[in-house]
């Protein structure tokens, strides 16, 4: 072999414009980090399941703390709604016995009417409580089932915040449209969905 050889695994390093041979490997301009024929670099840690580690968080983040918080504030309105939809029943029903309205028929069936309106009012405001605890109670263990029914929860408690109690449900209102929020963050979709990921 010759020293001008391509071949040459002891010729000269390869020039500008000649195709690369079987030389020296060339190296990398200064400022330019080495690459290493180790492990690759590990993913950067994150504190709620981010960056490649399917884990995801192991304590539940602040805002799904807060959500939870909420869900329960809003059971406890719900109850004292019910209370107070039990009181306006047991007014009518009083109402109803006495003497002097006995003999008003009008006011007997319109008073039938409301008293089975607003029973079912008053669970119906009873059983949305309890969901919210429910909900709130299933935040420690819950996967993506739990956190997409809340979310829809806190939808439809906006709604109902809006219309038609708007002057007694803009508390709800405000306190979902936070609970959709808190959930629906990223660090709230990590801490749903750790249960189904695997290390």
């Amino acid at each position: 072999m010759s020293f001008g050889d391509p071949n040459n695994p002891y010729g000269q390093p390869q020039g500008q414009g000649q195709q690369p041979g079987y030389g020296y490997p060339q190296q990398a301009p200064q400022g330019v980090p080495q690459q290493g024929y180790g492990y690759p670099a590990a993913p950067p840690v994150s504190p709620y399941g981010g960056g490649g580690y399917p884990g995801g968080p192991t304590e539940m983040p602040g805002n799904v703390k807060a959500a939870r918080v909420m869900l329960f504030v809003i059971a406890g309105l719900q109850v004292i709604g019910a209370v107070l939809f039990g009181l306006a029943a047991a007014t009518i029903t009083a109402a109803q016995n006495d003497p002097k309205l006995k003999e008003d028929v009008q006011f007997q069936q319109l008073a039938d009417f409301s008293t089975g309106g607003i029973w079912a009012a008053t669970l119906a405001v009873l059983a949305w409580g309890i969901l919210a605890i429910v909900l709130g109670a299933k935040f420690g263990s819950g996967g993506n089932g739990i956190r997409v029914t809340t979310i829809v929860f806190g939808a439809i408690t906006a709604v109902l915040g809006l219309y038609p109690f708007l002057l007694i449900g803009l508390v709800h209102t405000v306190l979902a449209v936070l609970i959709i929020v808190f959930v629906a963050k990223s660090d709230g979709a990590a801490w749903f969905n750790r249960n189904k990921q695997q290390y």
